[in-house]
């Protein structure tokens, strides 16, 4: 398959290490697609849901791909959500190409986007209202996965299938907290500074909507999720897309494997290193890898 050269892509809530993840799809899109830049926006691996016993080979792979595009020069925004937020504790960090940020301002042509993952002004997923939302989210996982097995056999016998799953994650959102409170907040504040588009993820809805209130207007913009409805957003051509997932566009019998070095290709890393590292007074000095590719530009 040809990739497709974008200038942007960001995808968010892959939920990594759930049964509802949809992995294979992850790793599918990403290797037809060739950016110049990758922002993950949140919700990558699941940590409320994470389990030691289930980590599959294909959620493993779509973290390869994610740091491949890294290894090759292309710049990776992680920017952390609420299910991944252990990892905040280290932003503002980098390596390389790969950044861990908890929001980020791009300019693209001229406009600028405000992106961050959601949950800031979600308060459904602070306080006791976070212990809920950790049972919500392992209860919506399973329906994920049930839901998906029970499609599974309705199609099998030429029946239509059902979406039980996005139902009960709409219920206990609701049960919670209205959905679009937090939206409006992001909303009013990105008008207030000043930003052309606001980009999140979080809700599991994939949105383009122009937004006017009295003080100004602005696009919102939200990634939607890899988990059901398998969208991203993309920039090209001077315009934001949604890309929509379906099968018919990949390879449906594909096969992932996990690509391991060689103990040969191990021997010789180890034995003729590569990457020499300094320090001085305590300070570590800039190095690179050999032969690296310079980032893009936009």
């Amino acid at each position: 398959m040809e990739k497709r050269k974008i200038d942007i892509a960001v995808i968010s809530d892959t939920h990594l290490g759930t049964f509802g993840s949809r992995a294979k799809e992850v790793v599918q899109y990403l290797r037809s697609i060739e950016p110049r830049m990758l922002i993950l926006n949140g919700d990558i691996v699941d940590f409320w849901q994470f389990n030691k016993y289930y980590f599959p080979d294909e959620h493993t792979i779509a973290l390869q791909e994610m740091l491949d595009m890294a290894k090759r020069g292309i710049p990776v925004f992680h920017l952390t959500g609420n299910h991944d937020d252990l990892l905040r504790r280290y932003t503002e960090f980098s390596f390389g190409n790969f950044h861990l940020v908890d929001s980020m301002l791009l300019e693209v042509d001229g406009k600028t986007c405000w992106i961050f993952h959601g949950d800031a002004f979600d308060k459904s997923v602070s306080g006791f209202a976070r212990t809920m939302a950790v049972f919500g989210g392992w209860c919506y996982d399973w329906s994920v996965f049930w839901n998906r097995q029970l499609n599974k056999v309705l199609r099998s016998i030429g029946l239509k299938p059902v979406f039980i799953s996005k139902a009960i994650k709409d219920t206990v959102k609701g049960f919670i907290k209205k959905m679009n409170d937090w939206e409006t907040k992001a909303l009013e504040f990105g008008i207030e500074n000043g930003y052309d588009y606001v980009i999140c993820g979080h809700v599991h809805r994939p949105t383009i909507q122009h937004h006017k209130t009295e003080n100004g207007e602005i696009m919102y913009l939200n990634s939607g999720d890899w988990m059901e409805n398998m969208t991203a957003l993309e920039y090209y051509g001077g315009k934001w897309r949604m890309f929509r997932y379906r099968e018919a566009g990949f390879p449906a019998d594909e096969e992932l494997e996990l690509v391991d070095m060689s103990p040969e290709e191990l021997e010789q890393h180890t034995l003729a290193p590569k990457v020499k590292v300094v320090m001085e007074n305590g300070v570590l000095l800039p190095f690179e890898y050999p032969s690296k590719p310079a980032a893009p530009k936009l």
